[in-house]
């Protein structure tokens, strides 16, 4: 095995380990984490059909950011139980805490970055925009940063459409599902202030994709 295939190697473990992780803290059920992951990477392939982004996304690219999404609420292990586990609606003080999982998203993977042997294509990179970065907003108005229009890692823009997706469509103990179709209202309606324009058209070319996995992976 060459250098490259072990750095590969390292890097698929540290991959499950912070999986694990993830999962172990996470406050959704296993099937956001499935049906997330089939979200970004139909937006993903679908994006890469467009001649702005032929060169940005390629197979290789959908491959990681399949793999990464799973890690986008990694910081969740830093909030605490009586916060990550309530059952209804956070008060502002709560949800100013509960914000704070992105930044510890980006700390946690900055760190197993630091201890990995850094690949141009390294999935990890792509797990730290998404983790850090899929609450902003196209228009500034997200967190943490305030980051605004293409500022956004191009991946954080797709994971942050697919993680609103997945949270209207389901049911919570504060929240009815909604359906599809009112789901996919919503988005249009924030096309250009909370999502990025090109990814909300890819959303609506990809729309009955997106319904069928909902239904596939739907919580019971």
């Amino acid at each position: 095995m060459n250098e490259r295939n072990r750095a590969k190697a390292r890097e698929d473990q540290m991959l499950v380990a912070l999986n694990a992780m993830a999962m172990a803290r996470d406050n959704e059920t296993g099937n956001h984490i499935l049906r997330t992951q089939h979200f970004v990477k139909r937006l993903a392939e679908r994006l890469s059909q467009s001649k702005k982004y032929q060169t940005q996304i390629n197979s290789q690219y959908i491959e990681l950011i399949f793999k990464a999404a799973p890690l986008h609420d990694v910081g969740k292990v830093g909030i605490p139980d009586h916060i990550l586990h309530k059952q209804g609606k956070l008060d502002p003080d709560e949800w100013e805490i509960m914000k704070t999982h992105t930044n510890i998203g980006d700390a946690i993977l900055s760190s197993a970055i630091g201890a990995h042997l850094n690949l141009s294509d390294d999935v990890l990179l792509i797990a730290r925009q998404i983790a850090s970065g899929h609450h902003e907003k196209w228009d500034g108005s997200g967190y943490p940063l305030c980051l605004k229009g293409e500022q956004i890692p191009l991946a954080a823009r797709i994971m942050a459409l697919a993680d609103v997706y997945d949270a209207l469509v389901s049911e919570r103990v504060y929240k009815k599902r909604w359906t599809h179709e009112d789901t996919t209202s919503e988005i249009i309606a924030k096309r250009g202030t909370h999502f990025d324009p090109d990814v909300v058209d890819a959303f609506v070319a990809e729309s009955n994709n997106f319904k069928a996995i909902a239904e596939r992976y739907r919580d019971d």
